[in-house]
């Protein structure tokens, strides 16, 4: 890191030491013991300019506390069937570590239908998820390979993406302004899967509205990208729909045993359920634990998400009218996915 760098982190470091103590106390339980990578984070989601870096953090701070995301570990989504129903929808699971450490996080993005519980249901399990990287896989992971881990990689299957996948298109922007604003820099690297025709249309379009150190993250890889995923992770950690060509989203492997690191019977989301389980009766000696979502305020998405959410919102249109014209001139009734 060089010189210019350090006299920035410095200079940060000096800003939060004026913060109060209430912020003071949400900010720690966000860094885990490493406060200077943290800052750094935000720093680097602002091209290293301190003053934006640090009104993005006090932003961030905010919003922590405003919305008791310090608590949200301790409030499980029940009964037990409507989480069930909630991980058949959000098809989101972390299916191993890379051979540096790195958790491995499977998203099924053309699967996931999000159509089972209300919005605040589905921004709710993404943060809990996030929170639990963050507080215990990440220290885990921190702790095995004996090297400070806060970042992912995510591992997106395109399998079954379909012109339909318009209407989630507004809570997909949701979670990423959240992703955005309040855990910038989590994510190393950004595999893409099982691409059909329709993304790589979108991709095209969208690309150049990317800043060049978000397309520096992104790699589309070829089919199931098996052979390009094995150089940086063992086959145990691959994700269920990277293990053989045309394997999708929701199969489970032939063993008997699940394999399905979206399902809630899958290791990691009985971990995440139990913990926040846990904690729930841990906060609430005396009193019940009630149902119902957490509702937390949807931050303004960031002027560049929402160009890139138009232009696929405008790609998706003129597939759609391509595909029409084309099943009028063929007399067909396939659908373009």
């Amino acid at each position: 890191m060089s010189n210019d760098h350090q006299e920035d982190i410095k200079q940060f470091l000096s800003l939060m030491e004026n913060v109060d103590e209430r912020m003071k106390g949400t900010f720690q339980n966000m860094h885990h013991g490493y406060p200077t990578e943290t800052l750094v984070r935000f720093l680097k989601a602002r091209d290293w300019n301190v003053q934006k870096a640090h009104k993005m953090l006090i932003d961030c701070l905010q919003w922590r506390i405003q919305n008791e995301i310090d608590n949200i570990l301790a409030k499980p989504i029940i009964p037990t069937d409507l989480y069930r129903a909630v991980r058949d929808s959000q098809l989101v699971g972390l299916s191993g570590y890379s051979k540096e450490g790195l958790p491995v996080i499977a998203i099924g993005v053309g699967l996931s239908t999000y159509d089972k519980a209300s919005v605040n249901y589905y921004v709710q399990s993404h943060i809990q998820m996030n929170e639990y990287r963050d507080r215990v896989v990440s220290p885990m992971a921190t702790e095995k390979y004996g090297r400070h881990i806060s970042t992912c990689l995510k591992v997106l299957d395109m399998t079954g993406l379909k012109l339909s996948a318009l209407n989630q298109l507004k809570l997909l922007t949701t979670i990423s302004t959240i992703d955005d604003l309040n855990y910038p820099e989590k994510t190393q690297t950004y595999y893409i899967v099982n691409a059909p025709y329709i993304f790589s249309a979108c991709w095209k379009a969208v690309k150049p509205l990317l800043q060049e150190r978000t397309k520096r993250k992104i790699q589309v890889l070829q089919g199931c990208g098996r052979d390009e995923l094995l150089k940086i992770m063992d086959y145990s950690s691959l994700p269920h729909f990277c293990r053989k060509e045309g394997s999708g989203s929701l199969h489970h492997s032939s063993n008997g045993t699940i394999d399905n690191c979206f399902s809630l019977d899958h290791t990691y989301h009985q971990q995440l359920y139990n913990y926040i389980k846990q904690q729930a009766k841990h906060m609430e000696t005396s009193l019940p634990i009630k149902q119902g979502s957490v509702h937390v305020e949807f931050p303004e998405p960031d002027p560049e998400d929402t160009e890139i959410a138009e232009t696929i919102e405008s790609e998706f249109h003129r597939l759609a009218e391509q595909n029409g014209r084309h099943l009028t001139a063929k007399g067909s009734s396939t659908t373009l996915e």
